[in-house]
């Protein structure tokens, strides 16, 4: 099983490595080819430097201390129902994935939500990436859809809801 753990400053060289590996393995062929080819792990870790100092909640999983995938959230980015919390991003290496470790990822992640008096959660995803049925089987639901564009590319971008965070807490085992 993985280490769930609070990320911290030292860990966004991991959390970047980690968040450009995962695009580059879950949107092949989904995201245009030359923008997957422009991500690039160096640029995005002093954005994560900042956005650990901020005032989110992101939590790291790691195996054999080695950091494996990543979920952060906060408050909502953009009004949906009476929808207060979202997911901003969970990602996981290949690797890693389908060993429960998404899940407990997300459980963390809800915990510490419901500790910051968040009752509901959400989370923006591309249609076509194969996580939605992770989501729709943790209990999200279909909110609405919107149009985006990534790389030149317009694509569908689905909202899938947690209306309790409770209920996440408590089918996950975290506390």
């Amino acid at each position: 099983m993985a280490l769930i753990r609070n990320a911290e400053v030292k860990d966004a060289a991991a959390i970047s490595h980690v968040h450009v590996q995962s695009w580059l393995t879950t949107y092949a062929g989904l995201v245009p080819a030359e923008y997957l080819a422009s991500l690039n792990e160096a640029e995005r870790i002093p954005l994560w430097q900042e956005w650990l100092q901020r005032d989110i909640s992101v939590y790291v999983a790691e195996v054999e201390g080695v950091v494996v995938g990543f979920a952060s959230g906060g408050p909502l980015r953009e009004p949906l129902g009476d929808y207060q919390a979202e997911m901003y991003a969970i990602y996981l290496l290949q690797a890693a994935q389908g060993k429960g470790i998404g899940r407990e990822l997300v459980g963390v992640l809800a915990a510490s939500l419901l500790a910051k008096d968040f009752t509901n959660m959400l989370v923006w995803v591309l249609e076509q990436n194969p996580a939605v049925h992770f989501y729709e089987k943790a209990g999200a639901q279909r909110l609405e859809s919107k149009q985006i564009e990534i790389g030149g590319a317009s694509l569908c971008e689905v909202a899938l809801g947690w209306p309790d965070l409770k209920k996440i807490v408590d089918s996950s085992g975290t506390t």
